[in-house]
């Protein structure tokens, strides 16, 4: 272990360095969580081979159920289990945070967005697995998985208890804050705004609007897990299918303009101008807009995997590798091409009222109504949608972290409170509460990276073990058939 934290410590002296070098470019300042979050995926993209690439295909024969067995123990499918983290993730990010990037960064934060999904399925290969692997079966017959378990677990096998319940108590109290905020009273807030668009009713009553979703998401959320599950199977397609169907069609529309549109995001994202300062604002936006909306690398999204019934904690892992990919690879970068294609980003355009007050989702709204007019009613929808499902899987996520510290008796306060303060944040400005939630979120990525630069290693042997059983035809005589 002591080969381990002097690898570690070599390690974080090299990312200080870097953090200090880049630090600020002509005023760009590269935020320390960034580098964490590079550095993080860059790691475990090379300690795994590549498996982002090379179990694409063995993935999604996976999800498909190709690959379950008898032996499967959980709550949930591995299917459930995905679009219950997509749930959480697909939404405000995809439609309001790339618009934001690329307004702020330029086209090139595109580029960067790509290359975060890519690492993040790394990242969020390797700590899905953690969290199947160092899963508890509760009494009252619940799953608690995560960075609080592996965290713990996971540095006690290591020798360093204390060290690992501190940052798993540390994540934890992250994790509930993030889900009060960040997860609730900023979806609910964003979702009010947009359809008091469509609908003034709820514009001049929005405690009512407060009270209708409150009660909706609680008659999710007392049914645990399993009606979690259940209804982002039906909601997750669907909403992707109208967004992803939209996008395709404006793109279709612009058809000739496609490949002048990715060069123009290739070049900007290696722009020189300001020295290092173009390169590095993209850059920064970039990754942060994928980190808010894939969530790769925080924790939030193991806890979702954790109750699903499976035999092998990787085979859940290489099933996780699909989130990064479906939301910042396919989806962003699509709303991106839309966004860069209409040239609603422009600075000097007019839309700029828009980009100086951040409004990421009416310029995502602008862009699809230069084609699709009526596309704005549809996305005021969506946006609802896209909050409800990200309120429901956050929930889950706050309320798993709630019971790691006061336990299951306790969990009826937790959703006391969090459906409270989904009414509360409609009709009470949360501002500060939202940008203390999002900073708590972001946060989660300090103790969650530093859990699986350490145990990284053991999920690779998990890796090469699984991946034998696979070339030697094991897997497939296990499969149900």
């Amino acid at each position: 272990m002591g080969e381990v934290f002097s690898n570690i410590n070599s390690f974080l002296e090299t990312l200080l360095f870097f953090d200090i070098l880049f630090g600020t470019v002509d005023g760009v300042t590269l935020p320390f969580l960034v580098v964490w979050l590079i550095a993080g995926g860059i790691y475990l993209t090379f300690l795994h081979n590549f498996i982002n690439l090379r179990a694409f295909g063995h993935s999604f024969n996976i999800i498909r159920g190709k690959y379950n067995t008898a032996d499967d123990t959980g709550q949930i499918s591995s299917f459930g289990a995905l679009t219950t983290a997509l749930s959480a993730t697909v939404g405000l990010g995809n439609i309001a945070g790339v618009a934001l990037a690329i307004a702020i960064g330029g086209p090139g934060a595109t580029f960067w967005m790509i290359v975060a999904g890519f690492l993040g399925m790394s990242l969020k290969f390797t700590e899905v697995t953690l969290s199947l692997q160092y899963r508890e079966f509760l009494k009252d017959g619940t799953i608690m998985g995560g960075a609080m378990e592996y965290l713990s677990k996971g540095l006690a096998k290591k020798g360093y208890a204390k060290f690992g319940k501190v940052l798993a108590v540390v994540f934890a109290v992250f994790m509930i804050g993030g889900a009060i905020g960040g997860g609730n009273t900023f979806q609910v807030s964003q979702a009010l705004s947009a359809i008091s668009q469509e609908v003034p009713f709820f514009g001049n009553y929005p405690i009512i609007f407060g009270i209708i979703i409150a009660t909706l998401v609680g008659f999710v959320i007392i049914g645990g897990v399993t009606r979690i599950a259940h209804i982002t199977e039906a909601l997750v397609p669907l909403m992707a299918i109208i967004y992803i169907s939209a996008s395709l069609w404006i793109l279709g529309h612009h058809s000739e303009k496609i490949v002048d549109a990715f060069s123009i995001i290739f070049t900007e994202a290696f722009s020189t101008s300001a020295i290092y300062g173009g390169i590095i604002g993209s850059l920064i936006q970039g990754f942060q807009r994928a980190v808010f909306s894939s969530e790769a690398g925080i924790g939030s999204s193991p806890v979702a995997h954790a109750p699903v019934k499976t035999k092998y904690p990787v085979r859940q892992g290489l099933v996780a590798l699909y989130e990064p990919f479906i939301d910042t690879i396919v989806i962003c970068t699509m709303t991106a091409l839309v966004i860069v294609i209409t040239g609603v980003y422009a600075h000097d355009g007019a839309y700029v009222d828009l980009i100086e007050a951040k409004q990421g989702a009416a310029l995502t709204s602008v862009a699809y109504g230069t084609v699709i007019d009526w596309f704005p009613a549809i996305l005021s929808v969506s946006i609802t949608l896209f909050a409800f499902s990200t309120m429901i899987s956050w929930s889950y996520y706050g309320e798993r972290a709630w019971v790691y510290l006061f336990g299951s008796k306790f969990s009826i306060v937790y959703k006391i409170l969090f459906l409270s303060l989904t009414v509360i944040g409609t009709v009470v400005s949360t501002g500060l509460l939202v940008d203390f939630s999002f900073m708590l979120l972001l946060a989660m990525a300090l103790p969650n990276i530093l859990g699986l630069f350490i145990l990284g290693g053991d999920v690779k042997k998990e890796l090469n073990v699984y991946m034998e059983k696979l070339k030697s035809g094991e897997l497939d005589r296990e499969a149900i058939r």
